[in-house]
């Protein structure tokens, strides 16, 4: 029997973008089992916890399994993005590209997985032309200061974002 070909799809997803549902959309055209990894990064001071990114998460990815597509988990991490890909079997990790700006980011970060583990690569999938723009950093700006997100996160995400801003507009 063929071994099952494993894909990490790595971020903070805070929150998850129309960009990130692209990117998803192709990932599951290409492995058996895609595994979205929502990094933990307190650096990055998250608008949303932990348990709701992975929330927001599945809910938007539910629909883009099965119909010989892989099957998708989401799942937490906090460790080192190449040993967690050796935890969860993976031999392919998966990244989107929107501008040439990130492509210097994304080389160094593939050659020091590579020194690390050479069994596992990792493969890029250009953000389509219509998302290349969407950053969850630029949503949250948007949002904060209270322009219209609903070109950029599904409807669910767009309410909720909304809805952050207005209990933090509270004071809460």
């Amino acid at each position: 029997m063929l071994k099952r070909r494993v894909g990490l799809y790595p971020g903070t997803f805070d929150p998850v973008t129309l960009g990130h549902l692209d990117i998803i959309t192709r990932a599951v055209k290409l492995v058996d089992d895609l595994v979205i990894g929502v990094a933990t990064n307190p650096s990055k001071s998250p608008l949303f916890s932990l348990e709701e990114r992975i929330g927001m998460v599945k809910h938007e990815t539910a629909p883009l399994a099965g119909d010989g597509r892989a099957t998708i988990t989401v799942q937490t991490f906090d460790t080192l993005l190449i040993k967690y890909a050796e935890q969860i079997g993976a031999s392919v990790i998966v990244r989107g590209l929107r501008a040439v700006s990130d492509f210097e980011y994304e080389f160094q970060m593939v050659a020091m997985n590579q020194r690390l583990n050479t069994e596992i690569e990792t493969v890029f999938l250009m953000a389509s032309d219509r998302y290349q723009f969407i950053s969850s950093r630029f949503v949250k700006e948007i949002g904060a200061l209270g322009g219209d997100v609903s070109h950029f996160v599904s409807k669910r995400v767009a309410a909720r974002l909304n809805e952050r801003f207005a209990e933090r507009a509270k004071g809460r």
